[in-house]
């Protein structure tokens, strides 16, 4: 069996794939499945440590185009972010500087109940380096393989005056 580049390429993304999903899977995360009334809000709370990417997922199993409003607040209570979602499914990123409690602030301003299902998380983006820089020697790797396969191929022309 010839190993090539591209057969080295596709191994090392694959693993660089299945290590940073590991990597994602072991940060810190809180969820709930909650059912907020029409005005009403809800509180999330994580402690997160260090400085990073934090992130909120929020859900609507049910989804019959209402709205939920989404504010990320940090320790002292200023917002960091904030989000109207319209959408099933969600999924935001904020950068936290510094150890402490962050809330995700959901808030229900449509008239109907509506259930959710919300996760508020840490993406542990510092131990994902090792494994991007892998997914992107593996992608370079399959790219000048493909390259050099397609550099040389040629189609054949049939002749013009055949009739």
């Amino acid at each position: 069996m010839k190993i090539s580049i591209f057969k080295i390429g596709l191994v090392l993304s694959v693993i660089g794939m299945i290590w940073i999903s590991f990597v994602f899977l072991q940060g810190d995360r809180i969820s709930e499945e909650i059912v907020l009334k029409s005005t009403n809000s809800h509180d999330i709370e994580l402690n997160f440590n260090g400085k990073g990417i934090g992130y909120y997922k929020v859900f609507m199993p049910e989804f019959t185009g209402n709205q939920v409003f989404v504010q990320i607040l940090d320790r002292n209570q200023n917002i960091i972010s904030e989000e109207i979602i319209q959408t099933k499914m969600s999924v935001g990123y904020f950068n936290f500087e510094k150890s402490g409690i962050y809330t995700a602030k959901i808030t229900n301003p449509s008239e109907n109940q509506i259930n959710l299902q919300v996760e508020l998380g840490d993406a542990n983006s510092e131990n994902m380096i090792s494994s991007g820089v892998m997914i992107l020697i593996g992608a370079v790797m399959i790219i000048v393989s493909s390259y050099m396969k397609l550099k040389n191929y040629n189609i054949e022309q049939p002749d013009e005056n055949i009739s």
